[in-house]
């Protein structure tokens, strides 16, 4: 499938967002966002450590091969012509043999409702489809989470299952929802 992260190396561009590779001078944006216990709690961990922020960084920072299960892509999401990251999106590798790609978002709280999320993974989206060879993109998310079902909804995936009591947040059963698109379904 080749390398994801030669692909993005300048980044990718939407009409108000670039994406690109986090770097090292990134990580204290990151863990603005990544520590708050509201962001975390649809994610089913606890919030990131300023060293976790780190580590991810730096081990993520020349990008990923593209070729086997597990690979993933992870891009800061900037504002164009501005400074800092205003969260990040995610393509994990689920499946390489069948090019099945999972796809997550995480944003600062503080620049929700303008619609950088589906901005976002509307452009990574397109990536995997044209550039990565995806035949399936699938997001898995909290049935909490209804600003990311939301996302799904405006990127046309349609909502393949309702997994009930499927994972644990705490002492909290969570449910997911599990959305899809395929290629030959993408409009971008």
């Amino acid at each position: 499938m080749g390398d994801g992260a030669s692909r993005v190396r300048a980044g990718v561009g939407t009409e108000r967002l670039v994406l690109r590779l986090f770097t090292a001078a990134d990580v204290g944006d990151r863990y603005a966002y990544q520590s708050l216990p509201e962001v975390a709690r649809h994610l089913y961990r606890a919030p990131l450590t300023r060293e976790s922020c780190a580590e991810s960084i730096a081990a993520r920072a020349g990008g990923t091969a593209w070729e086997a299960d597990g690979d993933a892509l992870l891009l800061a999401v900037c504002r164009a012509g501005e400074p800092g990251v205003v969260g990040e999106v995610v393509l994990t590798l689920r499946n390489a043999h069948a090019a099945q790609a999972e796809i997550g978002w995480i944003f600062d709280p503080r620049y929700a409702g303008r619609g950088y999320a589906t901005e976002a993974a509307r452009a990574l989206c397109s990536l995997a489809f044209a550039e990565l060879g995806v035949h399936r993109v699938f997001a898995r998310l909290d049935v909490l989470n209804s600003a990311s079902a939301r996302v799904c909804e405006r990127l046309g995936m349609r909502r393949e299952a309702h997994l009930v009591d499927n994972d644990r947040d705490g002492d909290r059963w969570g449910s997911e929802y599990v959305y899809a698109v395929l290629a030959r379904e993408w409009t971008g």
